[in-house]
């Protein structure tokens, strides 16, 4: 897999030294020609949604590391249209959708952490930005599956990435961070 199409993940390659792309695995919401965004899957952030929104005051959900672009909005991927709506991405994974429903939800237990993953700020590409990044090989695209989305251990996105894509791939996940250093 190797086109870009909303809904594909990208996998950083081991020696990738981006510290906010480090051994990240980005999920795509959207690809246009003006551009591409979608957010980083395996960055827990500091704090739980509940310290960040006074409605959900005493939730304890994770909130993740979006990407380093407008560290000032929260975003979220579900599979749970039937509540919260959305904009469908991939096989049955939404991005947004109504924000007054999902704290409902949460509050009513409609919803569990596992359904709902929150992302403060985002990752963006400008017209021809993440073409150049994909000649450099800096990134290795699969396929953004439900599971690799929702994976509940977040240190474990970026093998099992590698591992979904099979072959030569798998041993990447043994690749040291600095290989000067063996």
């Amino acid at each position: 897999m190797d086109e870009l199409i909303p809904g594909i993940a990208l996998v950083a390659d081991p020696f990738l030294k981006d510290p906010n792309f480090m051994r990240s695995v980005v999920f795509i919401c959207d690809h246009q020609e003006e551009g591409s965004f979608g957010f980083v899957l395996n960055r827990p952030y500091n704090q739980a949604v509940g310290s960040l929104l006074n409605n959900l005051e005493g939730c304890e959900w994770p909130v993740y590391f979006g990407g380093p672009v407008q560290m000032d909005t929260l975003h979220f991927l579900h599979h749970r249209p039937d509540l919260l709506g959305g904009v469908e991405v991939t096989d049955g994974i939404y991005w947004g959708g109504d924000f007054d429903a999902l704290i409902s939800a949460i509050h009513l237990e409609q919803i569990n952490n596992n359904e709902v993953r929150f992302y403060l700020g985002y990752s963006g590409w400008s017209k021809g930005q993440l073409d150049a990044e994909l000649k450099e090989k800096s990134w290795l695209i699969t396929h953004g599956s439900q599971e690799l989305v929702f994976k509940e251990d977040p240190q474990q996105i970026w093998p099992f990435a590698l591992q979904q894509m099979g072959g030569e791939y798998e041993q990447l996940v043994h690749y040291p961070i600095d290989p000067q250093l063996n």
